[in-house]
């Protein structure tokens, strides 16, 4: 098992054939930046955006409640380790940084 981060280099766009990490990276990247409801097949894939315009500190408890759910759902390779936020207050958003150790 190893540890990676949202962070890290991913290529950006969908890659065909990934394998292994790059595929489960891939995939945790693709649920967590799906708005649910989006997908026609399967309406429950990706993170509601019921917190918007809530208080940041719920907003947050909302959010990773949702990235550790969708992740344990769809991508049960990936162990949810930590959420760590990037804030940007000029345009009060908030960025997830997810870290996961994956297991193959």
């Amino acid at each position: 098992m190893a540890e990676f981060s949202t962070t890290d280099t991913l290529p950006a766009g969908i890659v065909f054939g990934a394998k292994d990490l790059q595929e489960v990276m891939q995939n945790v990247r693709t649920i967590i930046t799906t708005p649910k409801g989006t997908l026609p097949l399967d309406r429950n894939f990706g993170i509601s955006f019921n917190f918007v315009d809530s208080p940041i500190h719920k907003a947050q408890a909302m959010a990773e409640q949702e990235i550790f759910m969708q992740l344990r759902k769809y991508e049960p390779r990936a162990i949810l380790k930590q959420i760590t936020w990037r804030a940007d207050p000029l345009s009060g958003s908030f960025k997830p940084n997810v870290t996961v150790q994956v297991r193959l």
